[in-house]
This record gives structure tokens, sequence and C-alpha cells, in this order.
């Protein structure tokens, strides 16, 4: 029975040793998921705090449209009392009375100078605007998740190019140092390649910094660390407008920005209807179902059924409705003025976003062809350096810079141009986790 006992429990450990590194391996390999940008725009959708914060108000404004509704319902009202009197006064039967009642009130608006529809309008196009500035904030946080993304490869690229920079430099300057000893170079073409040498560790230094900054970054904005195995950026279809006249088509109903300012200012029109019912009448219905206990000494028990229709029309109140009506007046103009400077800066935007675009297609087009040239040519300097031809130490390191600076070039205008269409998604209004396919 021991030993059955004792295997039994060691079953148990075992199992208990296995879930452990189940679980270990699902957080781990969850941790470092975000090693693709798709991954990472995930990772921020779903996690960043902000766009939490943001969902967290627009389920706010739908919960004030409700309470609008209920401006329409009627209002029901239960109340009762008990109470003792002692009448020293009076007979002997009414020397001490009870008197009790219970009461039933239901209130009904009828007519509130039309505030009533208008607040309710309100409130409607008020939870449209919350809905579009989770829009704003989502495009806000995907385009810089793909920034830091961006940033973090770039940085990653550079830090890749500059160690086999340093490492080039050191086989030359061993290079050089044999064939200083051998009479085929002077001091001075050592004393340069080992000054490249020095340059190049100096650029690899701060490229290193830089990746420290950018992994700090996407940890910020992603909500996870960065991954050692990050993956370069496929080419992706965003579905980008085929030219500008269709951009500004897009920008006009789906831009967050305007359809924010066109809604204020929709909403500043109602608040003048609604401040204009301060100068209207308005009316109400109720009915009162009361039963009356002990009320004397004649009279024990007594139910009222009261029904009164009620108007009332404020005719002056020391000009504050009045000024309030012109003060709403002079905000309607105040949103007008700012939907038009709105829809101007828009498609000012959309303009510059479709202009970088193309600017950094073509861009990255003529930069790859210069690193083809570049390799070409400092494959060819180099050998005829190192098989001892005419070629000088300061060429070879011409050269070699002039590559290096080609595929840094390269590199930062892959990732200005990545960036170029989700700035133009974004200027457009499609920059959203429904467009690039994400699971919401």
């Amino acid at each position: 029975m021991k030993l059955k006992k004792s295997y039994l429990d060691s079953s148990k450990m075992k199992y208990f040793f296995k879930i452990i590194l189940i679980l270990i391996f699902t957080l781990s390999f969850s941790e470092s998921k975000a090693n693709t940008l798709l991954e990472s725009l995930q990772s921020a959708y779903l996690n960043n705090s902000k766009l939490n914060a943001e969902r967290a108000n627009m389920r706010a404004s739908r919960e004030e449209k409700r309470e609008a509704v209920s401006e329409f319902l009627p209002s029901v009202t239960i109340s009762g009392y008990n109470s003792a009197q002692d009448n020293s006064k009076g007979t002997a039967d009414d020397l001490y009375i009870e008197p009790k009642e219970r009461s039933l009130l239901v209130e009904q608006k009828i007519f509130q100078g039309f505030s009533g529809v208008a607040n309710l309008q309100k409130k409607i196009k008020g939870q449209k605007i919350g809905e579009f500035k989770l829009k704003k904030v989502e495009q806000e946080i995907l385009l810089e998740t793909a920034k830091v993304h961006a940033e973090l490869l770039l940085n990653r690229k550079k830090v890749n190019i500059n160690l086999i920079n340093v490492d080039l430099f050191e086989r030359q300057v061993e290079t050089d140092q044999n064939r200083l000893e051998k009479g085929e170079i002077n001091l001075t073409d050592l004393s340069q390649s080992e000054s490249s040498l020095a340059g190049a560790r100096a650029e690899l230094i701060a490229a290193e910094n830089d990746l420290v900054t950018s992994k700090a970054n996407f940890e910020k904005i992603i909500g996870k660390k960065s991954t050692e195995d990050i993956k370069e950026i496929e080419k992706i279809n965003l579905n980008l407008p085929e030219s500008l006249a269709t951009a500004y088509r897009i920008s006009n109903s789906e831009n967050p920005d305007l359809q924010i300012a066109l809604m204020e200012h929709e909403q500043s029109k109602l608040d003048v209807t609604i401040a204009g019912s301060e100068l209207s009448p308005s009316a109400t219905l109720s009915y009162k179902i009361a039963e009356q206990d002990d009320i004397s000494s004649t009279v024990q028990e007594r139910t009222q059924q009261t029904v009164t229709a009620t108007a009332t029309w404020s005719l002056f109140a020391g000009g504050k409705n009045i000024f309030n009506y012109r003060k709403f007046q002079e905000i309607e103009n105040q949103k007008e003025l700012l939907l038009e400077d709105r829809k101007k800066t828009t498609k000012t935007e959309v303009a510059n976003a479709w202009s970088s675009y193309q600017s950094s297609k073509g861009m990255l087009d003529s930069i790859r062809s210069q690193v083809k040239a570049a390799e070409i040519a400092n494959e060819g300097i180099t050998l005829e350096y190192e098989s001892g031809g005419s070629r000088t130490t300061l060429e070879v390191i011409q050269s070699r810079s002039i590559l290096l600076n080609s595929r840094i070039n390269l590199a930062s205008s892959e990732r200005n141009f990545l960036i170029s269409q989700f700035n133009l998604l974004s200027a457009v209004g499609r920059l959203t986790a429904n467009h690039l396919n994400l699971k919401q």
C-alpha cells in the first residue's frame, strides 16, 4: 500500500510539473509573439491603455443617450406618511388621532418647447462623437505602433550594418599592417584605416544606443517587450486610395477629425433649439391616487383620485433666457467656422500624405539602384586594392563609406515608405482594426 501510495504521489507530481512547463511555454510564447508588424498592431489594439480608456469614454456616451430617452417616459412616485396628532382643544373623540396616507403619483411631460427632442438628438450625435473619438485614438495608436515597430527594425538593421562595417575595417587594418611591414604602403595609409575603424566603432555605439531607445518606445506603445527575432516587414496590401481624388472623397466621409467637427456643429444647432425652449410654454399631465386613514373622528377612510394638467410659460426671467439663447447662437457660428477650417485642414493633410507617399516610393526605388551600384563599385575597388593594384587606401575607405551610407539610407527609405502608407490611411480615416483585418 505504501509503495502504491508513493507511486500515486510521484505520478501527481509529474503531472503537476507538466502543467507548469506547459504554462511557462505558453506564457513565454505569448510574451514573444509580437515579432511581425501585424502582431504588433494586434497587440497594441487590444492592450494599449489609452485606447482602452477611450473605449470606456464611448460606453459612457451611450449611457448619456439612454438618459435622454428617459425624458419622454413618465415618472412614477410612491409615497406615504404616518403621523400622530394631539388636539388638546378639540372634542374628546378628536384629542388623539393617527392620520395615514399612501399615494401613487404618475407624471408625464406633454410639451417642453421641443427641448426634449432636441436633447435626445444631441445625445445621439454625442454618441457618434464618442465613436469618432475612439476611431481617432485607434488610428493614433496604430500609427504609433507602425512607427515604433519600423523604427525598432531600422535600428536593428543599423546595428547589423555597422557591425559588418567594423568587421571590414578591422580586417583592413590587419591587412594594412602586413602591407606596411612589406613596404607596400606607408604609415599614413595605415593611420587612415585605423581612423576609419575608430569612426566605425563610434557609429556602432550610436546605433546600439538608438536601439535601446526604440525598444523602450516599442514596449510603451505595444504593451510587450520587443523580441530579438523581430521579422522583416513583408509587403502588405493596405488597400490604399488609387488617386488623390479618391483620397479626398474617402476623407470627406471617414476622417474622424472632420466628422467630429461636423457632429459638434450639428450639436450647436440643437443647443440653440434647447435654449429657445426656455422662451416657450411647457405642459405636463399628472395623475394621483391617494388612500387616507383616520383623518378625523368622523372620517376613517378616504380615497382620492386627482388628474392635473399644468401649463407654464416663463414670460420674463430677468433676461437670462434671452441672453442664454444669444450665447448659443454665437457658439453655433463658432462651430460653423471651425468646421470650415477643419475641412481645409483635412484636405491639406490628405494632399501632404499623398505627396509623401508618392515621393517616398520613388526615392526607395532610386536608393535600391544606388545600393546595387555601390556594392559593385566597392567589391571591385577592394579586390584591386588587396591584389596590389593602383587603388589607394583612401579610395577603399570612401567606397565603403558610400556603401555603408547607401545601405542605411535604404533601410531608412523602406521605413519611410511604410510609414507614408500608414500616414495616408490615417489621413483619409481608414487606419482602423477593421480595415487591417485585426481581431476585435
